[in-house]
């Protein structure tokens, strides 16, 4: 498949590189499109740094990729996975490839992750997406990347099953080996949370700090912890009933 690699640690980020290269590895057609600097944070946001209106584009040659075309754009990885589902990297991807992110994605605050928010972008215009993160802690010594991104890859057939649009959020062990894969629930928020360390007249100052360590049984912050590698399905933008009655519009 034509597969588009991007991440929100930015382009120079190792875990993006090990993603490509086992996508590549696999035999899929990859294009590699990445922040220029790092968007963590970022969600689906569409921002970015215009030139006369012109989102701002480099081609890269990145160390490692050999000759996969690269590209570094000054916008989040929630733009990157729009634009290339309108052409902006040659015909749309089939298969958005998103991360791998250093640290893991787990629980509802994932909604602030520019990691997921690339893959449920990629999910919206027909993509098949997995959203891939590291469990590597605040202070890791080795990051075991290409574990993690293979891991990903056998998740692949099992993925393309399923419709188009369909999108897993995946959390691997950052160890060479893990416990296996297993579908996870979302923990109630994370295993992160960001504080308020300063607030002044004129600025205020955030922090990101590890919760004290008591996940909920059974979720994905839980499993990870014991060693599994994690899939979650997201559900992306949807609508339901309401559950109050409203008048109806008018003829």
């Amino acid at each position: 498949m034509r597969a588009l690699v991007t991440n929100d640690d930015g382009i120079e980020a190792p875990g993006l590189h090990a993603f490509a290269i086992e996508a590549a590895r696999a035999g899929h057609e990859v294009i590699v499109a990445a922040p220029a600097t790092q968007s963590s944070g970022s969600s689906a946001a569409i921002t970015a740094s215009e030139t006369d209106g012109r989102i701002d584009v480099e081609p890269r040659r990145v160390s490692g990729l050999g000759d996969l075309p690269a590209f570094a754009v000054h916008g989040g990885p929630g733009l990157i996975a729009l634009i290339a589902a309108r052409g902006a990297f040659g015909p749309a991807p089939e298969l958005v490839l998103s991360g791998i992110n250093h640290g893991a994605n787990v629980g509802r605050a994932i909604l602030h992750s520019g990691t997921v928010g690339a893959a449920l972008t990629g999910g919206l215009n027909g993509a098949w997406a997995i959203a891939a993160s590291l469990d590597a802690g605040l202070r890791p010594g080795a990051l075991h990347w290409r574990a993690a991104a293979a891991a990903c890859m056998r998740l692949l057939p099992e993925l393309t099953e399923l419709p188009r649009g369909t999108v897993l959020n995946v959390n691997a062990p950052n160890a060479p080996t893990h416990r296996g894969p297993v579908e996870a629930r979302l923990a109630p928020f994370g295993i992160v949370q960001t504080t308020l360390t300063e607030r002044e007249a004129r600025h205020i100052r955030l922090a990101v700090e590890e919760l004290p360590f008591d996940p909920e049984p059974g979720s994905d912050a839980a499993l990870l912890a014991e060693g599994w590698l994690t899939v979650t399905e997201l559900v992306s933008v949807s609508d339901r009933p309401l559950a109050f009655a409203l008048g109806e519009p008018p003829a």
